[in-house]
């Protein structure tokens, strides 16, 4: 089924969302960087302490329809884990790439399902199911929308070669209710200014207006670190494995923890 698999970078990060029935064909207002290459990138998990705690799977596959999708595994030996999938549609004759489908299925520390989220962009709806596959919200997408929570190791690809100084997208959240929320990405100051640790650093958080730096203060830190060269491969990102679920990084194999700063 698959045209072409050859080495790249991925990422792949927290929490989502899945679909309604009956809803309008819609589209998504987000577009991403078509990636530079494919196929499959080792990686592994640590915990806060940067302790490696567990493998990560990460992969970028062009499929003979010509659609991309996307496929990241990481989490504890053992333990609580976590598993991403997208599905995107080249547009801009190949160059960008735009999101039909992105979905999450976390898994709790003995290793049962926790439940599913999606996004289905085409039909403008995401939802949320329960452990036991029962569906339990609905949200209606805004339209167009620009919910990425699959796809930010791509989205941020602007802000990593300076070309945009911040890049606005939402994330769909089950906890507490469906909703989506607004966030902002951009550099970190000291990738700005160049003083930073070897990997570019872009840090994102819900974007509250003025109030965004108090905000973050009390959220999970998250990052996405990058490789400062050409193509600006993705070398490692922090999040929480799900909602309220432990923290954990996921640098991909051969990447010195150190690299990506003090906390």
């Amino acid at each position: 089924m698959l045209a072409r698999c050859f080495s790249a970078p991925l990422l792949s990060l927290l929490v989502a969302v899945t679909l309604v029935a009956g809803a309008a064909r819609a589209e998504s207002g987000l577009v991403v960087d078509y990636p530079d290459s494919f196929g499959v990138v080792p990686a592994a998990t640590y915990d806060v302490k940067r302790e490696k705690v567990g493998k990560a799977h990460l992969v970028l596959e062009e499929l003979d329809d010509g659609n991309v999708r996307m496929f990241s595994e990481s989490g504890f030996t053992a333990g609580p884990r976590t598993v991403l999938t997208a599905m995107l549609e080249p547009i801009e004759a190949g160059r960008k790439l735009r999101p039909l489908l992105q979905e999450s299925r976390s898994f709790d520390p003995s290793g049962a399902p926790m439940g599913t989220l999606s996004i289905d962009h085409q039909k403008g709806v995401a939802s949320c199911k329960d452990a036991a596959g029962e569906l339990v919200a609905t949200l209606e997408l805004p339209s167009p929308d620009r919910v990425a929570n699959v796809t930010l190791n791509l989205l941020f690809l602007p802000v990593v070669r300076k070309d945009e100084e911040s890049v606005n997208f939402q994330l769909f959240l089950c906890g507490g209710g469906a909703k989506v929320v607004d966030f902002v990405g951009n550099l970190s100051p000291d990738s700005r200014n160049g003083k930073g640790p070897p990997a570019l650093e872009v840090r994102y958080g819900p974007d509250f207006g003025i109030a965004s730096m108090v905000a973050r203060s009390f959220v999970p830190k998250l990052s996405i670190w990058y490789e400062p060269k050409t193509p600006n491969a993705w070398l490692a990102h922090r999040v929480p494995l799900y909602g309220k679920g432990p923290e954990v990084f996921v640098i991909r194999e051969g990447v010195p923890p150190r690299w990506l700063g003090e906390d």
